[in-house]
């Protein structure tokens, strides 16, 4: 296992939101998640829009769709987060 090094931050509003560079693949994302229990946000390979990875208190939970805009997709996790007591 391994944390990401290198990540951008989207910290303007509570809870920061780790994000993914270009190319990270699931298992990276798992296993980040796992050790950090921070929220990611990512471009999965061959994907059409960004999706979200999250520790949920014994597991990772993924938030498919979160939309082809980045800040909109912060934004979107975000909200999520926040609506499932993340935040």
């Amino acid at each position: 296992m391994a944390v990401l090094g290198n990540l951008e931050y989207d910290d303007s509003e509570s809870p920061a939101i780790g994000v993914a560079p270009a190319g990270t693949t699931w298992d990276e994302v798992l296993d980040h998640v796992k050790i950090m229990h921070s929220p990611l946000v990512i471009w999965p390979p061959d994907a059409d829009e960004y999706a979200g990875a999250y520790w949920a208190g014994t597991s990772v939970v993924i938030a498919d769709d979160l939309g082809p805009d980045h800040d909109e997709a912060v934004s979107e996790f975000r909200d999520l987060l926040r609506e499932r007591g993340q935040a």
